[in-house]
């Protein structure tokens, strides 16, 4: 058994403090301040008191015989920079098993956390800040850090630092839960000093959610029992002896999934944690995948050749939830054949695809495909409700690991029913999320939801960020001579709510051209509503597509607006679509 100390290299003379890293990561993405974060503790950045462990004692009784085991923990959460200068530095799932994968240690259990602080030698009491939106963010995990720091210095003349503490932060845990809860991060603990968890076990948050109450406690994988040296992992497959750290038995699976598929221009591979095998072939020698996300979702990848895809590259993923009544195939659309169903020629989504690919050549293009089962994002979410979603795109990011990746989120239709399920389940909109865009397809906003609060706040923390929403007067079609939308209901009232709702956070100008073309826009552009007036009192939901909606939709706020293709006028992707 090797010494219990992580094995991280020394700290460098020159390494930066907690203070300074937060400065260096407060304005990062969430994706770039992990990176940041676990760059600097593999590279030793850690407190010197932070590197021995510390035993934790337990015992159970099972099949008549006592067990006695000592696992080893550190003496805190993770955290970077000095003794005198160090930042306890909350983690993603991911990132946190990524790190305990590469110290040889595991994540705990509720047992395990409830252990740790039984045998604390220094019992902090929790100091809850009141919950805002920033309590994700930096500044606040620094404010809280100050706050324990404040309450450790009081304890350090009895206990110096390397003792171990615990009640000042929740932990992420495993759970057997998670088996269940694809997408979901297991949060515990923040015990009172009488023992009593102010978190009891709580999966109601995606893997992103990551706030200024969270710690990463790491549990050396080796273990003693009975006298002899045992992994974790094996302790909790073991039925009699799982007891000694689960308080739920045996928990099979005991990580977060971080092993994915190793990256796009590998060319075609199966990927043994998802099962996705892209396939080449067809007229533009494109490369698809497909799986199923239960419940019945069905997910359709679409990325460029292989020759097409440098390495170093930039991966879009765009993902488009289909509309109400069409299959993938149809989106993708095709040169239309005796006998076709009228839909394969009124999006060509896989066409307007290959437009974009032409021009925006600095990243790869991915199209997401994403189709329910009941052919109505809608009816699905009826069915299902909203939580499985974050997980739903937590498996797509998990195709292409290794690559810098940026989101779009749009939908035609009752797609856009997705992405209002997604704000739903999410305390905050992700910071991979560059651009969302609805392509006739807001129907589901609702401002007492919180939706406009989430895409302000995620409009206002970067400059790189797009929101666009298209649509159509809707209230004044006709329908075999009858209205069959409501004032409110339709796109064209969703929108007006929308303005209203967003209006309340930035300023919007207004201006209508000469095609009936009402512009809303805001935020130097890159917020854009595109309202079409309807005069002629038309149906005009899949034209808004159908004439380069798509394009533009992701041209908005770039170099390529409006170049090479005009919104409404005539196809420019003819020459793309699939024969």
């Amino acid at each position: 058994m090797r010494g219990q100390t992580l094995a991280l290299p020394e700290r460098a003379a020159d390494a930066l403090s907690g203070s300074a890293i937060a400065g260096r990561i407060e304005s990062l993405a969430l994706a770039d301040r992990e990176q940041v974060v676990l760059g600097e503790v593999l590279s030793g950045n850690v407190p010197e008191f932070m590197r021995r462990l510390c035993p934790v004692s337990v015992t159970n009784v099972a099949d008549g015989r006592t067990n006695i085991a000592t696992f080893f923990v550190t003496p805190d959460y993770v955290c970077v920079g000095s003794d005198d200068d160090a930042l306890l530095m909350p983690l993603t799932p991911m990132s946190a098993q990524r790190l305990a994968d590469q110290l040889g240690c595991m994540l705990p259990t509720r047992r395990i956390v409830d252990a740790i602080h039984l045998a604390a030698e220094v019992k902090l009491t929790p100091a809850p800040i009141a919950p805002s939106p920033a309590m994700t963010t930096v500044p606040v995990f620094m404010a809280h850090n100050e706050i324990v720091r404040t309450q450790r210095l009081d304890r350090l003349a009895g206990h110096p630092l390397g003792a171990l503490v615990a009640g000042h932060k929740k932990d992420v845990v495993i759970s057997a839960k998670l088996d269940e809860a694809s997408g979901k991060v297991a949060i515990y603990g923040w015990h009172r000093v009488g023992g009593v968890p102010i978190q009891p076990l709580c999966l109601g948050h995606g893997v992103s959610w990551v706030d200024y109450s969270h710690g990463v406690r790491l549990v050396d994988q080796a273990m003693r029992v009975n006298g002899f040296i045992m992994t974790v992992a094996q302790v909790l497959s073991d039925p009699c002896l799982a007891g000694l750290l689960s308080d739920e038995g045996v928990v099979a699976q005991p990580r977060y999934a971080t092993d994915r598929i190793e990256s796009l221009p590998r060319g075609e591979r199966r990927a043994p944690a998802t099962g996705v095998e892209f396939k080449s072939g067809g007229a533009f020698g494109e490369r698809t995948a497909e799986f199923v996300f239960e419940p019945g979702v069905t997910v359709h990848l679409n990325a460029p050749a292989v020759e097409d895809c440098p390495s170093d590259r930039r991966v879009v993923l765009v993902l488009y939830a289909l509309p109400n009544g069409n299959t993938t195939a149809q989106t993708i659309g095709r040169v239309a054949r005796l006998g076709d169903d009228w839909r394969f020629d009124i999006q060509h989504i896989g066409a307007q695809t290959r437009f974009v690919r032409a021009w925006a050549t600095n990243d790869t293009i991915v199209t997401v495909y994403l189709e329910a089962d009941t052919r109505s994002w809608p009816a699905w979410r009826r069915q299902h409700g909203d939580d499985g979603i974050p997980g739903l795109i937590e498996r797509v990011r998990g195709v292409f690991p290794t690559n810098r990746l940026e989101l779009v989120l749009t939908g035609h239709s009752g797609g856009g029913s997705l992405i209002f399920g997604y704000l739903n389940a999410v305390e905050e909109i992700p910071g991979d999320v560059v651009r969302i865009a609805f392509l006739d397809s807001n129907y589901a906003f609702d401002a007492a939801r919180g939706h406009a609060v989430k895409l302000a706040r995620w409009l206002e923390s970067s400059e790189r960020r797009v929101l666009c929403v298209f649509a159509y007067n809707d209230a004044v079609a006709l329908l075999d001579g009858k209205p069959f939308v409501s004032a409110e209901g339709g796109t064209w009232g969703r929108s007006q709510a929308m303005l209203t709702a967003l209006g309340a956070f930035f300023g919007l100008n207004s201006r209508t051209n000469d095609a009936g073309l009402r512009v809303h826009s805001g935020l130097d552009g890159r917020v854009q509503f595109l309202l079409k007036e309807n005069p002629e009192r038309k149906i005009l939901h899949t034209v808004q597509v159908d004439r380069n909606g798509f394009i533009h939709a992701l041209a908005i706020g770039t170099p390529e607006e409006n170049r090479g293709y005009e919104y409404f006028g005539e196809r420019a992707y003819t020459r793309w679509i699939s024969p």
